[in-house]
């Protein structure tokens, strides 16, 4: 019975604890995730229902330390983190075990860092027109990836900027943005806001954005210094003077006034913009310094007070400056009112030796220059000294020198259409880069030239213009004009300008030649010819006849026109030369005369003589005298006609003789003015019936080997001894020998 009782008492406990864990819940709060800042305390509480005494125990949910306190108590349990840090972003896990059965529930802790708002740092004053870099600081931030940084002048943004390169780094870190501009007077009042943002979605209860603002102030630094003396900067010993300065500046800059001791110090005088003195004395004279000075910087300005004791006159002659021609003498007079008995000395203002004769007496003192040199040309300085003040005055001598008028010179002689270079020469001139010289053709400008590259030169130089151009016969009788000018503004002198003039002559070379010969060119002899030359050009070319020599010189003839022969000659035949010249070339034509002569002095011969024998050889030559272009013809008389012969340089040949041979032969020589006849009987005898070898015959056959050659070197130099003509073969063609 009891046994039944016990199973039955178990069964409903079991039954009891599965009805009891249908109820058990956990809870945990802020439910699912809290975000807080590095350094607050957070507590983290898990509570449960439905269990009387439940058991708890908490862990991250990567089993890291817990870095918290825990503190359980009935069916509550809390996790108090204090101060959070980054070891306490985690995941964290409550388990509440209730009769064995575990539960759990998770809350995810998140941190950040936004404890401050942004600061603005400039990296100096704004100064108008000086660029300036402007950063925004947002300190101890977290996390870097959720940030975002404006920076904006009034409503204008200048820049924004977030950190996501930083997304996976854990540490507090100052964030910056940084922005150079340069800044205006207008942006004077305007406010510069720096606005941080930190992105973390569904928390209201932390500032997600924080601004800081500063209100621009621009500076002017100093500038334009300006001092306003009234009466003058020069006051007599008892005046009294007023100065006042300003100066251009943001803020507007406040006036310091002072003075410069001998040891170059500054006396403080006065804050005021007006500085005011009375009761001059001599040692109140000095350098005054106005200087306007604010936040940015500072400016000055001096002025020079000279305070004279009761004033005498000195004055200079012939005034404030001269002008000397080199070479010419200058006196220089200081003289001095309202002093009895000065003193002079004179001083160049560069202090260079004076080497002139200076002479004083009485209340004038004289300085003379003679000759005036390159050396002299200074600013001379007159010290007039009365008692304990001093007076200078000042004469600047300004030298020139413009001796002569400008030279004209031609690189040639004008040639019509060839190139020449005209040159305008202006000798020792003196300041050189105030000169300037001009070339022109009547009132038109060929060119101008300034020598202002001169100007450190301190010498007498002779300068020149040149201009290459080239002449036409329509510049005949044109002016040539080279004007040269010194500019020397404020000096008195004559002349001031020089010019040189030219007539223009254009010369035109010899040209278009021509000869014309009365009859002809060719002649015969004995008859006379004319020969006219004209040649065209400016001035009107000589004409100068020559002959032409075998060697190719020139034999000169006449200087006429026309060259008359008369009784020509052979030996008058050959080239004649007809030159035009003038200064600007030559010009030439050639002609060629040619005398004609009859022929003459024909010979006709027969070798070795005018009867042969039988079989043997006959030469029939014919020659002819000296006469050019003469024609020969070789001929043999018969009844049934005349043979002509062929024959080679005047010469027949016969080879074994016949009797049929025998005969006249007849040589002809002609040309276009005559001709001439000669003739010869050739007789040719039988040879005799011998049987037997003679010994003649033996030696007319050795020895004809070397008549033969023989033969024809006489031929040849025979040939060579007659003039030179031709030969004509049956066909009566011309050959020149």
């Amino acid at each position: 019975m009891s046994g039944k009782m016990i199973v039955i008492f178990g069964v409903s406990s079991i039954l009891w604890m599965v009805l009891a864990a249908q109820d058990f819940k956990v809870e945990i709060s802020p439910e699912s995730r809290i975000v807080t800042q590095i350094g607050d305390s957070v507590s983290l509480t898990c509570s449960t229902m439905g269990c009387d005494a439940p058991s708890f125990s908490w862990r991250t949910q990567i089993d890291s330390p817990l870095n918290g306190k825990v503190r359980s108590e009935g069916t509550k349990s809390t996790l108090t983190m204090s101060p959070v840090s980054f070891e306490n972003e985690h995941s964290y896990l409550c388990t509440a075990t209730c009769n064995s059965r575990p539960l759990e529930k998770g809350i995810q802790v998140e941190i950040y860092s936004f404890p401050k708002d942004p600061e603005i740092h400039l990296s100096g004053l704004l100064e108008v027109g000086k660029p300036v870099t402007v950063t925004c600081l947002v300190p101890d931030i977290y996390p870097f990836d959720r940030l975002e940084i404006d920076l904006l002048k009034g409503n204008h943004l200048m820049k924004t900027q977030d950190f996501l390169e930083d997304m996976d780094r854990k540490s507090l870190e100052t964030k910056s943005l940084e922005v150079t501009f340069t800044p205006i007077s207008e942006d004077t009042g305007k406010s510069l806001v720096c606005r941080a943002k930190l992105h973390i979605a569904d928390i209201d209860s932390m500032p997600k954005e924080r601004e800081t603002t500063k209100t621009l102030q621009v500076y002017i630094s100093p500038k334009n210094t300006v001092i306003s003396v009234n009466p003058s900067t020069r006051l007599q010993e008892g005046g009294s003077v007023t100065m006042t300065c300003s100066s251009d500046g943001l803020p507007a800059p406040e006036i310091l006034w002072r003075k410069k001791l001998e040891n170059e110090t500054l006396q403080p005088l006065s804050r005021n913009a007006t500085l005011t003195l009375t009761a001059m004395r001599t040692e109140d004279s000095g350098i005054y310094v106005c200087e306007g000075i604010n936040l940015v910087g500072r400016n000055r300005k001096e002025v020079e007070l000279i305070v004279k004791k009761k004033p005498f006159t000195v004055e200079i002659s012939p005034g404030p400056q001269i002008a000397a021609q080199i070479g010419d003498s200058v006196v220089l007079t200081c003289g001095v009112t309202g002093c009895e008995s000065p003193s002079f000395s004179w001083r160049t203002q560069i202090d260079s030796p004076l080497s002139k004769k200076v002479w004083s007496e009485g209340t004038k003192s004289t300085l003379t220059l003679s000759p005036v040199s390159l050396e002299n040309e200074h600013l001379y300085v007159c010290t007039v000294t009365c008692g304990d003040m001093k007076v200078e005055r000042g004469i600047q001598v300004n030298l020139y020198s413009f001796p002569s008028d400008p030279e004209i010179e031609m690189s040639d002689l004008l040639v019509n259409g060839t190139p020449v270079t005209v040159s305008c020469k202006v000798p020792n001139v003196y300041p050189l880069d105030r000169l300037e010289i001009e070339l022109l053709q009547g009132e038109s400008l060929m060119k101008k030239q300034e020598f202002l590259e001169d100007m450190d030169k301190q010498s007498l130089e002779t300068k020149s213009l040149e201009m290459t151009f080239i002449p036409t016969t329509k510049d005949t009788g044109k002016v040539l004009v080279c004007q040269a000018k010194l500019h020397i503004d404020g000096m008195e002198f004559e002349p001031k300008q020089r010019w040189s003039t030219q007539t223009l002559y254009v010369n035109v070379a010899p040209m278009d030649t021509t000869v014309l010969v009365n009859p002809s060119t060719i002649l015969e002899e004995g008859s006379s010819v004319d020969m006219t030359c004209f040649s065209g050009g400016f001035p009107a070319p000589k004409i100068l006849w020559s002959k032409q020599l075998n060697d190719g010189d020139l034999q000169p003839l006449s200087e006429n026109a026309t060259l008359t022969l008369i009784s020509t000659k052979m030996e008058d035949s050959g080239i004649y030369v007809c030159e035009g010249i003038n200064q600007a070339g030559i010009s030439r034509k050639e002609v060629e005369l040619i005398i004609q002569v009859a022929p003459k002095d024909v010979q006709l011969t027969a070798f070795p003589s005018e009867s042969v024998k039988e079989g043997d050889t006959v030469i029939i030559s014919c020659t002819c005298g000296n006469v050019p272009e003469a024609w020969i013809i070789l001929k043999k008389k018969a009844e049934m006609g005349d043979k002509l012969l062929k024959s080679i340089g005047g010469a027949y040949t016969i080879l074994k003789a016949q009797l049929e041979d025998a005969g006249v032969y007849e040589c002809e020589s002609k040309n276009e003015v005559g001709s001439q006849l000669r003739s010869l009987t050739l007789d040719v005898k039988g040879r005799e019936n011998n049987d037997y070898f003679s010994p003649e015959f033996l030696v007319l056959c050795c020895t004809s080997f070397l008549i033969i050659p023989a033969i024809g070197m006489i031929i040849y130099f025979a040939r060579k001894a007659n003039m030179k003509g031709s030969y004509s073969l049956v066909e009566a063609q011309k050959s020149k020998v």
